[in-house]
């Protein structure tokens, strides 16, 4: 028992000697992420800077892959307390985190978001169902039957009532959540409509499905939205894909295209009516939390009323929010530290 007792205490100190480490090798939160949930980070960081009066936190758009990836990488002040997603954390990114000790950390979720197509004011209106995104950016369609390489290099060349001009569409990489939702809200389900390709097995109509085209028509943009923004102002024919809240804040240069009849805006996500909407995320490393000087208070804040409630900042800048129980489910879980567990 006394050896028990001495074992314990040693482990205790150990840890509290951890703690302290932790805690004194760094007086900045870090964060990391999902280009979407970057502006809302941002925002929220700025908040809190003016409130303490010290050091804002730095959030860095790596996308929601990188930022998994390195938030994943372990625990410590080289690794980032936060990372932002827009879309909800995979089983094997989980995984990755458990193999590294990052075996406790609490899912958040912010609101909802649109994911957008958009072009320039200055274009015509336009409205493409989902069938016609993936006739115009698939590596592979169906043409008289058969599954062919993407012949479409104009809108024309895939509906005559389309705009006679060639497709260029500016999107995220693959390491990015906006492109994995992409895929499957709008992709998958574009492909869905083609006999052809839903005759195929199921890991070749996969393949056909979410291969994005690498012959020109669709350019991959990093994860840098406001550099889309830039490109679609300065070119009236070329589309971009985004988060709503980059489509909400330029409304004075793009306007959206609509999908299947619908246009992204506040009332079309929340109802559902518009088809391109995804949950947004932010992930938070537990055992950085009391440790890393101002992370709770960080974390309050961003859950907060005036942050995140129908009248708050984040909403302000485009953010779609939770109901009102969804809100203080989502406080107590931040205030508990709750730990994800539906992988185990």
């Amino acid at each position: 028992m006394k050896h028990a007792a001495r074992s314990g205490a040693a482990l205790a100190i150990l840890a509290a000697t951890a703690a302290s480490a932790l805690a004194q090798s760094r007086d900045q939160i870090r964060i990391v992420g999902s280009s979407t949930v970057f502006p809302y980070t941002q925002a929220v960081a700025e908040q809190f800077a003016g409130m303490i009066g010290g050091p804002a936190p730095v959030v860095e758009s790596t996308g929601t892959g990188g930022g998994m990836k390195i938030f994943c990488g372990g625990v410590g002040p080289q690794f980032p307390d936060i990372t932002g997603a827009s879309r909800a954390i995979k089983a094997s990114e989980y995984e990755a985190c458990v193999a590294k000790g990052v075996d406790n950390v609490t899912e958040v979720l912010l609101g909802y978001d649109g994911l957008s197509i958009a072009h320039s004011i200055n274009s015509p209106d336009m409205d493409l169902s989902k069938a016609r995104i993936f006739q115009a950016l698939a590596s592979e369609v169906e043409v008289d039957g058969r599954i062919v390489p993407n012949p479409f290099r104009k809108w024309s060349d895939i509906d005559a009532s389309l705009p006679d001009s060639a497709i260029q569409v500016f999107g995220p990489p693959p390491t990015s959540g906006t492109r994995d939702a992409f895929v499957e809200l709008v992709m998958h389900e574009g492909c869905a409509t083609f006999p052809a390709i839903e005759a195929l097995d199921e890991s070749r109509e996969a393949e056909v499905c979410e291969r994005m085209r690498q012959d020109g028509p669709f350019i991959e943009a990093g994860e840098n939205d406001n550099l889309i923004v830039q490109r679609l102002e300065s070119d009236p024919t070329t589309l971009g894909i985004f988060g709503y809240s980059f489509l909400y804040e330029n409304t004075d240069k793009l306007k959206a295209v609509a999908v299947d009849g619908v246009a992204p805006n506040a009332e079309t996500i929340v109802s559902g009516a518009y088809a391109v909407s995804r949950p947004l995320y932010i992930y938070v490393k537990n055992a950085h939390r009391g440790v890393i000087p101002g992370l709770d208070e960080f974390l309050t804040e961003y859950v907060s009323e005036e942050s995140f409630g129908p009248d708050g900042y984040l909403p302000e800048r485009g953010l779609i929010p939770l109901s009102d129980a969804g809100r203080e489910e989502v406080r107590a879980s931040v205030a508990a530290g709750t730990r994800l567990d539906r992988f185990n």
